[in-house]
């Protein structure tokens, strides 16, 4: 080796060994053996030489090549090896502060409301039944005292299909998208017989839309059967439920004569509000001074003629039956005004009324995850 390349590599390597910078490390291999690097001048001399030359000088530059390529990979190590244990030293984590929030899912306000019902209702002795929403035309309106051409139909303005469905007593029926869950309380009374208590929360299809009406919403009935049961038995579970549901005692009820094929007699049940504000909360009696009666839900007795269709001896038997939309009590409890946004799916609408999905009401903890 050559004084000069002697000299080249000893100052290449202390270079390498001096930088504190990855930009260092890099300057020293562009100058050694970059394009026009020493070391790879060097190589291309090679070419002109004789093949003895080559044999000595070709093992001396891949030597010195190889010492700087060598020099740069150990320095360009230890530098990252540093720099992240300097990182590691600065940027300490602190495992007793809380995490940080994700975005994540919340309960939708009907699927709250269907939970706090089944809670209710569950600590009253009452089991949550279900049936198809596409239903036969005798389910849903024939067995509910309503044959064809009964004009309390014409109150369930509905979606029919278009195909015959299975024989039902003998005969051909409709197929439609129920307008109740009424016809889930008559599965219920054929499958289970009485004595009977259940609730049938579920979605229901009729062809109305507004700001209170949408053609598809949610509603839950309740069916009580059983020996001596009348009107005072029917007051008490509303009174009971309504109570629980909105956290007041001070819940009162008006019964109004009223007319519905599947029950007789039958009565709209209003409750007393009072003006909170300017919004109406219900609570307190509503013939005082500043408060007033709202129209809620609808109940009477099991029909004599429903009971038959659903095998009973109504000799024997009685029963109540109550129907109320579930989108209506949320609407009241949590203050939303507009029906039409439960099924819009606008994110931001969900975020401000949503619910969080580890609040799963208990009649132990309470039933109203908000205010």
């Amino acid at each position: 080796m050559t004084t000069t390349d002697q000299t080249r590599l000893s100052e290449a390597l202390a270079a390498i060994e001096a930088a504190q910078t990855i930009d260092a490390i890099e300057a020293q291999r562009v100058a050694a053996l970059g394009k026009s690097g020493w070391v790879s001048l060097a190589l291309k001399t090679l070419g002109a030489m004789s093949p003895e030359e080559r044999q000595v000088e070709g093992p001396r530059i891949q030597a010195m090549r190889a010492s700087v390529a060598d020099a740069i990979e150990a320095k360009k190590a230890a530098l990252e090896s540093a720099a992240l244990d300097a990182r590691l030293a600065s940027e300490v984590i602190d495992l007793t502060l809380p995490a940080p929030e994700w975005p994540r899912g919340s309960i939708h306000p009907v699927s709250q409301v269907m939970d706090e019902l089944a809670e209710i209702f569950a600590d009253m002795g009452f089991s949550v039944a279900s049936g198809p929403e596409i239903e036969d035309d005798w389910h849903n309106f024939t067995a509910l005292n309503m044959p064809e051409s009964h004009p309390a139909r014409a109150m369930h303005d509905t979606f029919y299909f278009p195909d015959q469905g299975p024989e039902v007593a003998g005969s051909p029926t409709k197929m439609v998208l129920r307008t109740h869950t009424s016809p889930v309380q008559i599965r219920s009374m054929v499958q289970q017989g009485a004595p009977l208590r259940v609730i049938a929360p579920g979605r229901v299809y009729r062809s109305d839309s507004d700001a209170t009406h949408t053609p598809m919403f949610h509603q839950v009935e309740g069916l009580v059967i059983d020996e001596g049961i009348h009107l005072g038995h029917l007051k008490w579970t509303l009174e009971t439920f309504l109570k629980a549901f909105f956290e007041r005692d001070d819940i009162v009820l008006r019964l109004r004569p009223s007319y519905f094929p599947f029950t007789e007699p039958s009565v709209e049940v209003d409750v007393g509000w009072e003006d909170v504000g300017g919004r109406r909360v219900l609570g307190g009696d509503g013939d005082a001074p500043g408060h007033g009666w709202m129209e809620l839900l609808g109940s009477g007795m099991v029909n004599r003629r429903v009971l038959e269709f659903a095998g009973l001896d109504p000799d024997r038997w009685q029963g109540f039956a109550f129907g109320v939309g579930v989108d209506r009590l949320a609407m009241l409890k949590y203050g939303m005004d507009d029906l039409r946004a439960f099924f819009d799916g606008d994110g931001r609408w969900l975020a401000h009324y949503g619910f969080d999905p580890l609040d799963v009401p208990t009649l132990s903890a309470g039933v109203g995850a908000k205010a």
